[in-house]
C-alpha cells in the first residue's frame, strides 16, 4: 500500500472516532454547529446524536475493511 491510501484509512478512522466521541459526550459545540443542526432539526437532538454516532461506527468499520482488504 502506498502512503496516500494510509492517509486515508487513518482520515476515515478518525473521523469515526470524532464523530462517535461527539455523539456520546453530547458537545454542545460539535451539535450547535451549522452543519450538524440541519440534522438536529429533522431528527431532534437524540436522533443526530444516534445518526452520528452510527455515522463514527460506520466510518471506523470502513476504515478497518479497507485496509483488510488492501493489506
Amino acid at each position: 500500500m502506498e502512503t496516500s491510501e494510509y492517509l486515508v484509512l487513518a482520515i476515515f478512522i478518525i473521523a469515526g472516532f470524532f464523530s462517535l466521541v461527539s455523539s456520546i459526550f453530547n458537545f454542545d459545540w460539535y451539535f450547535n454547529s451549522r452543519k450538524a443542526s440541519t440534522f438536529v432539526t429533522f431528527l431532534g437532538r437524540t436522533g443526530a446524536r444516534i445518526f452520528y454516532g452510527l455515522l463514527g461506527i460506520a466510518l471506523i468499520i470502513a476504515g478497518i475493511m479497507f485496509y483488510l482488504t488492501l493489506k
